[in-house]
């Protein structure tokens, strides 16, 4: 490791999106104020079948073709619902449907997300109507029981980290950099939303954000932990929901474990972007934003020979 602090900033931020249903499409935003398991509202609901288990885009391609809206001011510090707060939805061929962002009252058991299950609120049956009628089978919308449940991230990489429902740590970060060296080689470019990141930054070189295992944005620390492995949805247009063999089949070319880590076990996996935890987020205080033009400070990367 290499201690790299310097005054001048590696990288800024470009672009802040959370995504309130996971697989749903998501919001850019200004700013989001930052929690220890990810920015405020990112992944915070799911779509489950009748078993209670995860629908993602990976099955249902069409969770691309829902928007999702919040009220402007849920992105400000401190800011709580009241009686008369809704996200709202819109799908093709679907009325608009709202949902209450005062909490719900029912409490369903056996909601699963890949290795974790526990309990979830349940939105209610208008809620449930609505992804039957659009998904063509039984589903419901649920949100995370934050105040009875913890989703652990992968004790081996960052241990006492918790997240909601997105696939594995509360941060994901991408660098324009890596964005266009990628395009550069598809026939056709591709925008970032098949990526799906909550921060990404421009003004490094490609793939540096690899390398970030310790920075800051603005005064908040924040630790890179792993190498996100991309999975079926960086294929699935966001705007049409149909998926094609790019950009998965040009990644597997210079981003595979095959590529980058040759001596280690291989399982066929392509990796694009850096997922994070929040190395501060035990502390108290205000002011707990990002915000688009934050700088970046990498404090520590791997030392390459």
């Amino acid at each position: 490791m290499a201690q790299a602090l310097s005054s001048k900033p590696t990288a800024r931020i470009s672009s802040i999106f959370i995504y309130p249903i996971k697989s749903c499409r998501g919001i850019s935003v200004s700013q989001a104020p930052i929690t220890p398991t990810g920015c405020r509202w990112d992944r915070q609901w799911l779509v489950v079948n009748n078993k209670g288990r995860a629908y993602t885009q990976r099955v249902e391609p069409k969770l691309a073709l829902v928007e999702v809206e919040l009220p402007n001011e849920a992105f400000s510090e401190g800011w709580k619902p009241t009686n008369s707060s809704y996200m709202v939805l819109k799908a093709p061929g679907m009325n608009v449907l709202k949902v209450s962002l005062s909490k719900p009252c029912r409490t369903t058991d056996g909601v699963s997300v890949w290795e974790w299950s526990g309990s979830a609120l349940d939105e209610g049956d208008e809620a449930s109507q609505w992804f039957s009628n659009y998904l063509g089978k039984p589903s419901w919308l649920v949100r995370f029981n934050t105040a009875s449940e913890t989703r652990p991230v992968e004790p081996g990489y960052a241990p006492g980290h918790s997240t909601l429902f997105s696939d594995m740590y509360p941060y994901m970060l991408l660098s324009q950099g890596s964005m266009d060296a990628l395009n550069k080689l598809l026939r056709e470019p591709i925008p970032v939303n098949r990526f799906r990141p909550n921060i990404l930054v421009d003004g490094c070189e490609s793939f540096a954000e690899d390398l970030w295992t310790e920075f800051k944005i603005n005064k908040f620390t924040f630790q890179g932990v792993k190498l996100c492995s991309r999975c079926k949805v960086p294929t699935i247009n966001q705007e049409s929901g149909i998926a094609g063999p790019e950009p998965n089949e040009t990644l597997k070319k210079f981003r595979s474990d095959n590529v980058l880590r040759p001596t280690q076990k291989q399982r066929g996996k392509v990796y694009f972007g850096q997922n994070l935890v929040w190395k501060d987020s035990f502390t108290e205080g205000k002011g707990k934003i990002i915000k688009v033009g934050d700088p970046i400070y990498v404090l520590r990367k791997v030392h390459l020979l």
